[in-house]
């Protein structure tokens, strides 16, 4: 059982960490943009993330989808041997 909820952890931290990552760097190059020019707009921030976000997820949803699609797979095929 510990193996199972290491691995569904495992594997959100894995399908969540490219997004996190591009998001995590886009903002904090529009935060030294906005720092160095001061303008201080919320969109300005908000759009880019918006994009690069939805680029990540176009380029890596297949692979994304079918880690989860996988575990999925594990998970009720080896149910049987859970609930003994």
């Amino acid at each position: 059982m510990e193996d199972l909820a290491r691995d569904a952890l495992w594997l959100t931290l894995t399908v969540a960490a490219p997004v996190l990552l591009a998001a995590l760097a886009v903002a904090f190059v529009i935060s030294l943009v906005q720092a160095t020019t001061q303008i201080l707009e919320p969109t300005l921030s908000f759009v880019p993330k918006l994009i690069v976000v939805g680029l990540v997820l176009a380029l890596l949803g297949g692979w994304m989808s079918g880690l989860v699609v996988d575990f999925a797979r594990t998970l009720l095929t080896d149910f049987p041997a859970l609930i003994e």
